[in-house]
């Protein structure tokens, strides 16, 4: 039997297949123009199958994104919390994925550790889609690059700065770079670095990362600044990493140092007067929405690509 193919780190997925789950991302939306929300693609290639979506965390666009992105692609979801399964009382996850694997077409799971996501991967036989990690969030990034496409840009044409944590997005964001051509540029306290054998391995596979601790100079003419959260699900020394985080705050003096038509991108949630101003998460300049909205197209491509459609 064939190797069910895993959605599980673009770092792990040829730029050609990633290109092709782009295209169809943005083939998939421009299809669905002035059609109900509710209503299934007009070919509808899942039709009688199902996805099972698991959460070891709390989620509203990735739970949300990825129900309705089975219903329009006519298919079915089986959602469930990880407290609410046997896996909250021990079962193992060998036994977990090779019980589902038989029940359903798809796993998603958003799980507190990517070795628990991978552990999924190696027993399952059929596709696993990250969700979310400690280590990765990939769905998240390919949302992101969709909408900088919408916007007009040449991703390979990019300088693209990264401001605040160096957390699971982050390290998404350095696994697509040599996939894409887009120049990084990463600007995090010391103590917040991305480890460095991850920027290593990017670099050796023709990344072009910098890295810049100053934020006004890694933001220095730069034609997209990103954000996440400061203090992220789990973290239990928030008011540390506040103090620690804010002098890397996305402000309107920060934008300033950008290209004059740069965009600001976030994952949500977001907590203004924190990670970012309010005055620039609610301007001209972010596309946040856009990007939200993205996460249902670009999981539909992602799923496509999974079940070979």
């Amino acid at each position: 039997m064939a190797q069910p193919k895993h959605f599980l780190s673009l770092a792990d997925i040829p730029a050609s297949e990633l290109r092709a789950i782009l295209d169809e991302a943005h083939r998939r939306k421009k299809a669905r123009a002035g059609l109900p929300k509710g209503l299934p693609d007009i070919d509808a290639p899942f039709l009688g199958e199902t996805l099972a979506l698991i959460f070891e965390k709390s989620s509203t666009r990735t739970r949300f994104s990825f129900e309705q992105a089975m219903r329009q692609l006519g298919g079915s979801v089986i959602t469930a919390t990880a407290g609410t399964m046997q896996l909250g009382r021990g079962e193992t996850i060998d036994d977990t994925a090779k019980v589902l694997s038989r029940y359903v077409d798809g796993i998603m799971l958003r799980a507190n550790s990517h070795g628990a996501l991978e552990e999924l991967a190696r027993n399952s036989s059929v596709p696993v889609i990250n969700g979310l990690t400690d280590y990765n969030h990939p769905c998240q990034i390919m949302a992101d690059l969709q909408t900088l496409e919408e916007k007009g840009g040449q991703l390979s044409d990019m300088t693209i700065t990264w401001v605040g944590d160096g957390n699971n997005v982050a390290v998404s964001f350095v696994n697509a770079a040599a996939k894409f051509g887009y120049r990084l540029r990463i600007s995090t306290p010391k103590d917040y670095a991305i480890q460095g054998q991850i920027i290593t391995a990017a670099q050796n596979a023709g990344a072009k990362i910098d890295l810049i601790e100053d934020p006004m100079k890694a933001c220095d003419n730069t034609d997209v600044v990103v954000a996440d959260t400061f203090v992220s699900m789990g973290d239990t020394d928030a008011e540390d990493r506040l103090a620690d985080l804010m002098p890397w705050q996305v402000t309107d003096t920060l934008m300033d140092k950008a290209a004059k038509n740069a965009l600001f991108l976030h994952c949500l949630p977001a907590h203004r007067g924190e990670e970012v101003a309010a005055s620039v998460i609610d301007g001209p300049q972010s596309v946040v929405f856009d990007e939200a909205e993205n996460r249902l197209h670009a999981q539909k491509a992602v799923i496509c690509w999974c079940f070979e459609v």
